[in-house]
């Protein structure tokens, strides 16, 4: 029993919260400052792993100089009877895991502020050379008032590196937020980071994550080679530029993704703001008016997201007015003319060519041109996945504004099945593997 066992001589446990992979979180009580604190106790497994407890000091320590009101404070740690903890701030509210299994999908405006606040405590984390890796649901904390608050940065760092994570099932919890690189065991990035988010406003568009499966391994293998749908296909109220953001943002390739939460914060500001835009330099974005800092409050970033009112002299309406008064007498003597010349010819637009493109560039400029875009997956043994291949009717035909325009995504070559192995010694697994045309491998 934790209840009313007392920490460093300070910190009183009151009550069990959660239990998550690597820890469990209390209530409890600072009795040197007599605030309420939450205590994140690691489990004993780790107490004996060395190389981890390093690290996981380390980052902690890196983590608890991040200052920012969309992430949860670091207030101390330390360890007891072999045991290892992190005094936190304590969050009075849900996590967005909860939220999600009663109420998702969350209104498009809704699912983008929560992105915004977590993007600006990522953005934060980012310039001071801190990568989370395990953005999810369940690290997104929301108080009463709807704040959101980020938690766990830095401890992701030290579990990321143990050998606790090559263990059967231990990427469980987390596979379903992967990027492709963590999925195929390489390094992490802010990019990475930025995936990972995607994915989370994704099942908050929508009510499921992108991609699910019936192993980590499943999961994962999705994350590295399968073309993740519009979120729109799911949710017809998710508009056009907002499912670009998301494609982007879940691009395969990280040199296509948005190269820092701040840039993908930028956007996600901007959709709130009404200004999102396509422009020629930026398939998904104009750059009209910056967004607020990461750094601002949360109040003051949606302060600065509401239009601004101002007072205006009656003169300008008046000339208008009478502007348009003069226009509509024109008009109604075009008018006139015109049915003495017979009907207008028929209006047609050529489809624009956006073979090669990456299929978020490719879906927003064929919606800009007036058509209704979705994308097919299709195999391709040449085009590289996530590539547009062509179109369905075929670029620069002309059709009606309105057309539906099927956008042809490379999802790679024919995928083969997976020979079963279960049951199977080491020697028949590997000769049915590579037999069956695969490479033999680790997932890590």
């Amino acid at each position: 029993m934790m209840e009313h066992r007392i920490l460093a001589d300070r910190y009183e446990i009151l009550a069990h919260i959660a239990r998550g992979g690597m820890a469990d979180v209390f209530e409890a009580r600072d009795t040197l400052l007599g605030r309420r604190v939450a205590v994140k106790m690691l489990h004993s497994q780790y107490a004996s792993d060395e190389a981890f407890i390093r690290r996981f000091r380390r980052e902690a320590q890196a983590a608890a100089n991040l200052g920012h009101p969309n992430i949860v404070s670091i207030y101390d740690w330390g360890q007891q009877d072999g045991s290892y903890f992190i005094v936190m701030e304590l969050i009075e509210g849900r996590s967005l895991r909860d939220i999600l299994k009663t109420e998702a999908p969350l209104l498009p405006r809704r699912a983008v502020e929560v992105a915004a606040e977590v993007a600006a405590a990522l953005s934060v984390a980012h310039r001071s050379g801190v990568v989370h890796r395990d953005i999810k649901p369940g690290n997104i904390l929301l108080n009463p008032d709807g704040i959101v608050k980020v938690t766990d940065f830095g401890i992701a760092r030290a579990w990321d590196d143990s050998s606790e994570l090559t263990k059967t099932g231990a990427v469980i919890g987390t596979a379903t937020y992967f990027s492709p690189e963590q999925a195929q065991g390489l390094p992490a990035d802010e990019r990475s980071d930025v995936y990972s988010l995607g994915v989370v406003l994704y099942e908050m568009l929508t009510g499921r994550p992108p991609f699910s499966g019936e192993s980590p391994v499943a999961v994962a293998y999705q994350h590295v080679s399968a073309q993740v749908p519009a979120p729109s296909s799911l949710n017809p109220d998710v508009p056009p530029e907002l499912d670009a953001v998301v494609l982007r943002a879940l691009d395969k390739n990280p040199e296509y993704r948005y190269q820092s939460a701040e840039e993908f914060r930028g956007d996600l500001v901007r959709f709130l703001k009404g200004e999102l835009a396509g422009s020629a330099d930026d398939s998904t974005r104009i750059m009209a008016t910056p967004p607020p800092p990461a750094t601002a409050s949360p109040d003051d970033l949606y302060r600065q997201v509401q239009p601004v009112e101002t007072r205006q002299n009656q003169l300008p309406f008046v000339i208008t007015a009478f502007a348009l008064l003069v226009a509509l007498g024109a008009g109604i003597f075009l008018l006139l003319r015109q049915l003495d010349t017979g009907p207008p010819a028929p209006q047609v637009v050529a489809i624009p060519d956006v073979a090669g493109m990456p299929q978020a560039d490719a879906l927003l400029e064929l919606q800009q041109a007036g058509f209704q875009a979705i994308p097919v997956n299709t195999e391709s043994d040449t085009v590289p996945t996530g590539v547009v291949i062509t179109t369905d009717p075929p670029a620069f035909e002309e059709v009606a504004p309105g057309t539906l325009v099927r956008a042809l995504v490379s999802i790679g070559p024919k995928a083969a099945p997976v020979p079963p192995l279960v049951g199977e010694t080491e020697e028949r697994a590997i000769e049915l593997i590579q037999g069956n045309g695969f490479q033999v491998g680790t997932v890590t």
